[in-house]
C-alpha cells in the first residue's frame, strides 16, 4: 500500500492484519486484512464505535494479542509471531500501552513513587538509591504532579492523576511509540483538555509516537496527523486529520462528523444531521460484503457481495467505499 507520506521515517508497519478470536469451531475474525503506517514523531489516530478493531489492533502491536494473519514490523524488524527474546525485551521497553482505565492498570497496593521505581528497577536503566528517586522525581513533575504525590496511593488520587501516573509510568521505559487506549474517555471535559495537551507537550519534548484509540472524534481532532476510521474489523477511511473533517468521503465517516456538537448555535441548526439506521452488527455474526452495508443509505447489490478493497483516491486519503469509487470516476 502506498504511504501517506514520503517525507519521514515509517516507525511502524502494519500490513494485512488479521486477529481471530474465538475456538476452531466457531471461529470469527475481530480483525480484517489491516494496512497503515506509522510515522516518527506523529500521532496516529484510530477511530469507530465499539466492536470495531481497534483496541485489538493496539494490544496486538503490544503482543497481547497474537495476530492469526499479516505483519507487524517496528523499525524494520517483524514483531508479531514467533521473535528472540532480544527482540522481544526490547518491543516491551520500546512500545507501551496507556489505559483507559488508569486505576485498573495500576498496583493498589503499591505508592505512586514504587510504581513508576519497579519500572526503572525492571528495566536496568538507572543504579544507586539516590540516581532512582531523581528520575522517579524527574518523572512525576514531567507529567504534572509534584514530587509529594508520590507518596499518594493510586485511591488518594483523582482521576486525571491517576492518568498522569500512568504516563509517567509508561515514560520510565523511555519509549519510542505510546499506544493511547481511549486515555481520556473516563475523564471529565475539563481534565480531557489537560492531558491532550500534556500529550502533545512530551511528544514535541520526547519525540514521541502516538497510537491514539478513541471513539470520539472530536477528542482526536485535535491530537491525530493521521486518522483511520474503522468499522467491524476493516479500515473504511483513512486520511490525514485536517483532510477528514474537511471532506470526509465514506458514508460511515460523514455520520459520524455530523454527530460531533459544535458550540455555534447557528451553525449547529444549519448542519444535516446523519442518522444511520439499525445497530452496529455483531462481530461474530458479521455481514458479508462490506461490512457497513445493512447501515449504508447507498448500499448496492455488489456492497453485499464482496468487501471494497481500501483505495488511495488522491492525495493520499484512502476509502473503501464503491459508492465513492463510482462518485468520483
Amino acid at each position: 500500500m502506498e504511504a501517506i507520506k514520503n517525507k519521514k521515517e515509517v516507525l511502524l508497519s502494519v500490513r494485512d492484519l488479521e486477529v481471530t478470536f474465538g475456538s476452531k469451531r466457531n471461529p470469527f475474525k475481530a480483525v480484517k486484512g489491516v494496512n497503515f503506517d506509522i510515522y516518527k514523531g506523529e500521532t496516529f489516530g484510530l477511530v469507530g464505535e465499539s466492536g470495531s478493531g481497534k483496541t485489538t489492533i493496539g494490544r496486538a502491536i503490544m503482543r497481547i494479542h497474537p495476530t492469526s494473519d499479516g505483519t507487524i514490523t517496528y523499525k524494520g524488524e517483524r514483531i508479531n509471531g514467533k521473535i528472540s527474546p532480544e527482540l522481544d525485551k526490547r518491543v516491551i521497553s520500546e512500545i507501551q500501552m496507556i489505559f483507559q482505565d488508569p486505576f485498573g492498570s495500576l498496583d493498589p497496593r503499591q505508592k505512586a513513587f514504587s510504581i513508576i521505581k519497579e519500572v526503572l528497577v525492571e528495566a536496568n536503566t538507572y543504579h544507586g538509591t539516590e540516581e532512582v528517586k531523581r528520575k522517579v522525581n524527574e518523572l512525576l513533575v514531567k507529567v504534572g504532579l509534584s514530587e509529594e504525590m508520590g507518596e499518594r496511593y493510586p485511591h488518594e488520587m483523582s482521576g486525571g492523576q491517576r492518568q498522569r501516573l500512568g504516563i509517567a509510568r509508561a515514560l520510565a521505559c523511555d519509549p519510542k511509540i505510546i499506544i493511547c487506549d481511549e486515555p481520556v474517555s473516563a475523564l471529565d471535559v475539563s481534565i480531557q483538555a489537560q492531558i491532550i495537551n500534556l500529550f502533545k507537550e512530551l511528544q514535541r519534548e520526547m519525540g514521541l509516537t502516538y497510537i491514539f484509540v478513541a471513539h470520539d472524534l472530536a477528542v482526536v481532532r485535535h491530537i491525530a496527523d493521521v486518522i483511520a476510521v474503522m468499522y467491524l474489523g476493516r479500515i473504511m477511511e483513512m486520511m490525514e486529520a485536517v483532510e477528514l473533517y474537511k471532506n470526509p468521503l465514506h458514508p460511515y465517516s460523514q455520520a459520524l462528523l455530523s454527530a460531533i456538537p459544535i458550540v455555534d448555535y447557528y451553525e449547529e441548526q444549519k448542519r444535516e444531521r446523519i442518522l444511520l439506521k439499525g445497530e452496529v452488527p455483531s462481530p461474530i455474526h458479521a455481514p458479508s460484503g462490506c461490512p457497513f452495508h445493512p447501515r449504508c443509505p447507498y448500499a448496492s447489490d455488489q456492497c453485499r457481495k464482496v468487501p471494497p478493497e481500501l483505495k488511495n483516491v488522491g492525495n493520499g486519503h484512502y476509502v473503501a467505499c464503491y459508492y465513492v469509487e463510482e462518485k468520483l470516476n
